[in-house]
């Protein structure tokens, strides 16, 4: 099965989930999502893999539901995507944490919650963990906690801030060793190395050309057991551009791992690749005006509700619904309803003339759509809705105006 385009609700369909809903709204369609997570599971033969969705690219509760009927585990980054893991029917031992800089209360209620696999990015961390182990009671110690090493090799992750230097390797299990001889067992394993490309990386070659150096830094642990490799995955905002190539990749790493003379666990965290392009942002236009023959379309969201372009880049493509075949079209900005300057969903899109009242709607914002709305230009957030074997439902409310003083003291 190849791996699903981008989700485009037709123009009924839109007409019909708006008139019920109301606009802006994110409409998600399940049955692609599925698809997607069975596309990248089939893609890796490694018998020893396990998948876990990366929670900081979407959060709705009901959404991991589907990736936990898919299967799949889950990646905390925060204790904030632990949360909401658990209340989407996870247990904590599906959960792997791999996070950084987290303050003892923190950590303490992460360990509270039951997690048992940490990736950490210091020996700070892995100092703080181990104490705070052992100020546990014996009945509230998990009898397992497995610890892997975020890996910062300049080499292979440039100059990144997370991580764990190869030469800290053995300072990192001298820390284990010496808890572990603290509480009188060997509780606390050191047998994980996650290696974390990057953001949003399309070029398949980026991951394989680095397999063999990861995998001989996992063999400087002498409990190695696992290996976490992910995320950064990418996806193709720009449809008909350079698109992961999950086969290969699958290909390239099971052929590495079936070398290794003992077997060791595969992670692989997507986020961004198993649910960008399930999503589609539906908005309203509500105005219309031309400078020569630029056309500029505004509508009645924000770039608000789109992920940071700083961060997670500014292209998403936008179509008209209501478009007719062969309709002649225009360079046209689509621009929110704020006055903010910056405030483009899109620049120099072809679009044909648009009317008030038009539908457009705003593909592949599964992944840092919502999760990165705020309330900047202090406009409440849309609701969001599932597709799923032809039926529509509300998975999360429209947020009204007392939404933005709701924590406020007066």
């Amino acid at each position: 099965m190849p791996m699903p385009g981008a989700f485009q609700p037709s123009a009924d369909l839109a007409e019909d989930l708006l008139r019920v809903y109301g606009s802006p709204l994110y409409v998600y369609d399940g049955d692609h999502l599925q698809q997607t997570l069975y596309h990248i599971t089939q893609a890796i033969p490694y018998r020893y893999t396990r998948f876990h969705f990366a929670t900081v690219t979407n959060g709705n509760v009901a959404l991991l539901q589907l990736v936990r009927a898919a299967g799949w585990g889950l990646h905390a980054n925060t204790p904030g995507d632990i949360y909401l893991g658990l209340h989407a029917g996870f247990e904590p031992e599906a959960i792997v944490y791999s996070g950084s800089n987290l303050n003892r209360d923190d950590m303490a209620q992460v360990l509270a919650w039951g997690i048992t696999n940490f990736n950490l990015d210091s020996l700070s961390q892995i100092e703080q963990l181990c104490d705070l182990y052992q100020t546990l009671d014996n009945a509230d110690r998990h009898p397992c906690l497995r610890l892997g090493l975020r890996l910062n090799d300049p080499a292979l992750t440039s100059d990144s801030r997370i991580g764990v230097r190869p030469e800290e390797f053995a300072a990192a299990q001298s820390l284990v060793i010496k808890a572990n001889e603290s509480i009188g067992a060997a509780n606390i394993k050191l047998g994980g190395l996650h290696f974390y490309r990057g953001t949003g990386t399309n070029a398949t070659q980026a991951f394989t050309q680095v397999i063999d150096r990861v995998i001989e830094l996992g063999q400087h642990l002498p409990d190695w057991a696992y290996l976490d490799f992910g995320g950064g995955f990418g996806h193709p905002y720009r449809h008909g551009g350079a698109a992961f190539d999950w086969p290969a990749f699958g290909q390239a790493i099971t052929a590495k791992l079936n070398q290794l003379s003992a077997s060791v666990d595969l992670v692989i965290e997507p986020g961004r690749a198993a649910i960008a392009g399930c999503a589609a942002l539906l908005t309203t236009v509500v105005s219309v005006k031309w400078q020569g023959d630029r056309q500029l379309a505004g509508v009645d969201t924000t770039v608000a509700n789109l992920s940071v372009p700083s961060v997670h880049g500014g292209y998403r493509q936008i179509t008209a619904l209501e478009t007719s075949p062969g309709s002649q079209t225009y360079p046209t900005d689509v621009c929110g309803n704020t006055t903010y300057s910056r405030d483009y969903l899109g620049r120099n899109c072809q679009l044909p003339k648009l009317a008030i009242g038009d539908t457009l709607a705003i593909l592949d914002v599964g992944a840092y759509g919502y999760a990165m709305a705020s309330h900047f230009l202090h406009r409440p957030r849309p609701a969001e809705v599932l597709l799923q074997a032809g039926q529509h439902r509300l998975i999360r409310r429209r947020e009204s105006y007392p939404a933005l003083i709701l924590n406020q003291i007066v």
